[in-house]
């Protein structure tokens, strides 16, 4: 699984973190036993401090989503998440005004951005 941060979202790095890991159990992209990234190991990769990341799994382990193995590394738990589909539509609405607003800034109108999401999106998942 690759992850991504956006700094200009607004929202924390670590519940970045926390969102794309429960979406990625959520929609099989993450299964059961799987194992994470070291907290040092995509604290790099993000260019963000460990802390950060460690927050992320604590919080995650709090809630039996991961479950970590001193020595061994973090693992996803057992325990089933679901999104609902008002969160799901929340996110997407999130990503969309985010696509849109920068979109905007360099001149691009809403056909355009949709013509380039359709050409894009061809041969992709659906």
């Amino acid at each position: 699984m690759r992850f991504e941060l956006d700094s200009k979202s607004g929202v924390p790095f670590y519940r970045q973190i926390i969102d794309q890991i429960q979406f990625a159990i959520a929609d099989g992209r993450l299964s059961c036993g799987e194992r994470l990234p070291t907290v040092r190991q995509l604290a790099v990769e993000l260019k963000i401090n460990p802390n950060t990341v460690a927050r992320a799994y604590q919080e995650l382990e709090i809630r039996g989503i991961v479950d970590t193995q001193m020595g061994t590394g973090t693992f996803i738990g057992s325990g089933k998440v679901e999104i609902s589909q008002l969160e799901r539509k929340r996110m997407l609405d999130q990503i969309c005004t985010e696509l849109l607003s920068r979109a905007s800034t360099y001149g691009f109108t809403l056909a355009e951005v949709v013509a380039a999401l359709k050409e894009n999106g061809e041969g992709g998942p659906e």
